[in-house]
């Protein structure tokens, strides 16, 4: 009998977790920036000066570098209390794409990767602020409550890029 249940318990944990890969959502936001794409790459990976223009991500300790890891803090706009995580930098291709995942404990309760695509314009850059999420947690939020942070955090990146040409 107990292994019946250990057994049903098991099969339980599994399909839960296996739903969690199904499970996902996307944020995209961009914002038309007046300055080269070397330009928005060198605020958009000064991390220290965060706390200094960027309200949604108000911390980032780290290297912008493919494998290393990160620790940050995310105060949502629609949140109380800010958020720690230590994503995992999987792009950082120079003036073009910084890329992380984020994740909480293992994959599939709640993944965020998080994109920065810089394209070069006619007038200076266009700047692609994306996320994916996956996971059985995302059952629980509404992932659009997200945006206006993001639209935020662009506005912000465009002020600090714009001011400092």
């Amino acid at each position: 009998m107990i292994r019946k249940i250990l057994v049903g318990i098991v099969i339980l944990i599994v399909a839960i977790y296996g739903f969690g890969f199904t499970q996902s959502a996307q944020i995209r936001t961009e914002i038309e920036i007046d300055a080269p794409p070397e330009k928005v790459w060198a605020v958009l990976t000064d991390f220290a000066s965060y706390p200094d223009w960027n309200p949604f991500i108000r911390k980032i300790e780290g290297i912008a570098s493919v494998g290393e890891t990160l620790n940050a803090e995310m105060h949502a706009l629609h949140m109380e209390s800010a958020q720690s995580f230590s994503p995992t930098v999987l792009v950082a291709d120079k003036n073009k794409e910084l890329r992380w995942l984020g994740r909480l404990l293992v994959p599939a309760i709640f993944d965020g990767e998080h994109i920065f695509r810089i394209e070069k314009t006619q007038t200076g850059s266009r700047l692609m602020n994306d996320e994916n999420f996956r996971g059985i947690l995302l059952l629980a939020f509404a992932m659009n409550d997200f945006i206006p942070s993001f639209d935020a955090a662009n506005q912000a990146l465009k002020k600090r890029v714009e001011a400092e040409q």
